[in-house]
């Protein structure tokens, strides 16, 4: 019987602890609460059966430790499969915008170099914000371009305008920054950055704080 709920307690939410925020995020969006549990936690068990008022129980603790681990302030929830963003506030989305993510297209160099563009998933944190940011071009960028490869202080390597107004930077050269290209929004053809639309750019930069987590998934 005890493994018979244990079975179930897997098939209702299989959590790992680096995903348990990202869990919530993907639920929240599409109308679930976790957190809140649509059965009180002292319900009498359906027919008298032990295992499943255990069942009801369990689930009942996890939701309170599910709650107690979801950030006050302002956070952001990303959707990778169906290239979505979330900008939240403990339970609540205040944003749901379209975006880019990665294409995982792979890109090879002659000298044996190869990249393969994904946007990585797990939690990252805002490292900083910049207006205005200045793309500095990687290797990578003239690989594509089919154009020789300068030095690392070259001029050609700067390219103002590409990122958009705003940038906010996730670290190992990751962003969410704004595109030129917005009819390829919701279609994933990034190199790895997530980008958005320049009202929803706006609206994330202005409302996430440095040290703000990132779930994607």
């Amino acid at each position: 019987m005890r493994r018979d709920v244990l079975r179930a307690l897997v098939r209702w939410v299989p959590v790992t602890a680096a995903l348990l925020l990202i869990l919530v995020g993907l639920l929240g969006n599409y109308g679930l609460r976790p957190w809140r549990s649509s059965v009180p936690a002292e319900a009498p068990a359906a027919a008298g059966d032990p295992a499943t008022l255990e069942l009801q129980r369990t689930r009942s603790r996890l939701s309170a430790r599910l709650a107690a681990k979801i950030p006050k302030r302002a956070y952001v929830v990303v959707n990778t499969m169906e290239n979505r963003l979330y900008l939240k506030e403990s339970t609540r989305t205040l944003r749901d915008a379209v975006c880019s993510t990665g294409s995982y297209r792979i890109l090879s160099a002659e000298d044996g170099r190869r990249w393969e563009f994904k946007t990585p998933r797990g939690k990252h944190l805002v490292q900083r914000k910049v207006l205005n940011p200045l793309w500095v071009k990687p290797d990578w960028a003239f690989v594509e371009e089919g154009e020789p490869i300068p030095a690392a202080a070259a001029e050609e390597r700067f390219e103002a305008g590409a990122l958009g107004r705003f940038g906010l930077f996730l670290g190992d050269g990751y962003l969410i920054h704004g595109t030129l290209y917005t009819r390829l929004l919701g279609m994933p053809v990034t190199h790895g950055c997530i980008r958005l639309g320049d009202e929803d750019l706006e609206a994330v930069y202005k409302a996430v704080p440095v040290g703000s987590p990132v779930y994607i998934y």
